[in-house]
């Protein structure tokens, strides 16, 4: 029997491959946007990610072992793999659409998502809503930087 871990890392990781929708034409645009000064941890980003979304499949599995199969467990079940979408979403449309704004938009969506996740796992297990806060805290972050992004590339947006 494979356990619940690994089941919802590979559902994490199978999900994270969306963000290879990405094609060299896209990328290219966004390589002659203009980035603000502070953000000088760019290279980190990847790494960065993997840790949150690692720690969010994490958090699912304890979640799922403390009801397994429940209507309320699948449900935020659900919820995870919604959050974990909308994040992976957001360069592939960024880029695609050439659009800032959708990627700030995207971003501000999987703030709100992940807050309202953390705050339904709080009472159910502290340390998955734990490990919940490297995406609580990075998230915002790349949503304030898209949104910074805009003001530097206006015709991007």
């Amino acid at each position: 029997m494979i356990s619940s871990l690994v089941v919802i890392l590979i559902v994490t990781f199978l999900v994270a491959l969306g963000s290879f929708l990405i094609k060299p034409r896209d990328i290219r645009w966004s390589i002659h946007l203009r980035r603000p000064k502070w953000l000088v941890f760019e290279p980190a980003i990847p790494l960065i990610w993997t840790i949150a979304f690692t720690c969010g499949a994490v958090s699912a599995a304890i979640i799922w072992e403390k009801d397994p199969g429940s209507l309320k467990t699948w449900l935020l079940m659900g919820w995870y793999l919604i959050l974990e979408i909308v994040t992976v979403a957001y360069i592939p449309a960024t880029l695609r659409l050439k659009s800032l704004k959708v990627g700030t938009l995207l971003g501000g969506i999987g703030v709100v998502l992940g807050v309202i996740l953390t705050l339904f796992v709080w009472p159910i297990s502290g340390t998955a809503a734990l490990l919940l806060l490297p995406y609580a805290i990075w998230s915002p972050v790349g949503t304030v930087t898209t949104k910074e992004m805009i003001d530097l590339n206006p015709d991007a947006a």
